[in-house]
């Protein structure tokens, strides 16, 4: 279980790290402590949070075919946002800027993560 943990965190570092890569309107200090916290965070929303979410948006995923998800991890965005500013780690920030930088993030992240566990199974 640990080492599902551990690697849940590189994955999703690797992820945070393609999303402010590849979306402008995102920066972030920290260098590598930002991943690695940036992991941890991301996996305690996407493993609490998200879960809850998911279910109480269930009819509008019906609806949507599933591209409700994408604004689901445009919120898990603004809510590792919030979380990093709330807990203040020195020299650990992240800015996002715009509704569009949100969505792309979500966008980018989802794929990336999806893929990454793709080929760690």
């Amino acid at each position: 279980m640990f080492k599902r943990f551990i690697i849940a965190i590189v994955l999703n570092g690797i992820a945070l790290y393609g999303v402010t890569y590849f979306v402008p309107g995102i920066t972030y200090q920290g260098g590598l402590t930002f991943f690695l916290i940036g992991g941890i965070i991301m996996g305690i929303l996407n493993g609490v949070l998200k879960p809850i979410l998911k279910l109480l948006t269930l009819p509008i995923q019906i609806l949507t075919l599933g591209l409700s998800l994408i604004a689901l991890n445009a919120l898990m965005f603004w809510f590792f946002e919030i979380t990093l500013e709330i807990l203040l780690i020195e020299g650990v920030t992240m800015q996002i800027t715009g509704v569009i930088s949100y969505f792309l993030a979500g966008l980018v992240f989802g794929i990336i993560n999806w893929l990454l566990h793709l080929f760690v199974k």
